[in-house]
């Protein structure tokens, strides 16, 4: 789904890979939280262009399933890939791989840090 920035006319996306095989509630929950991720991940990295959501279901066999989420977040610069998200509960998994690229973007450019640079 596109987002348009109105200062300079781009679009931003958040494109979801294997959605289609989540019930409908599942897929609106999943939704909801990879934009407010993409958001949030926007405040650190301003040059956010796409964000990508590989949902992959695993163990069919039984009555719970196990899902992997594979997040890349395309700046201009970097790549950026979470793909250490694996859960039974399918909101913390989407929590996981966000939160691991919020990790990611401040291990590289120290986004978190409040020192002043010295001049």
């Amino acid at each position: 789904m596109p987002k348009v920035v109105p200062k300079f006319g781009e679009q931003e996306f958040v494109q979801f890979v294997g959605l289609t095989e989540l019930p409908a509630a599942a897929q609106q929950t999943v939704k909801d939280i990879a934009t407010l991720g993409f958001e949030k991940l926007q405040r650190d990295l301003k040059t956010i262009s796409t964000m990508v959501v590989h949902i992959k279901t695993k163990e069919k066999d039984g009555n719970r399933q196990k899902y992997s989420l594979h997040v890349r977040l395309n700046a201009h610069t970097h790549v950026f890939e979470s793909c250490k998200s694996h859960d039974w509960d399918l909101t913390r998994a989407v929590h996981k791989a966000i939160d691991d690229l919020h990790h990611q973007i401040n291990h590289k450019f120290h986004t978190d840090t409040t020192r002043k640079i010295r001049a």
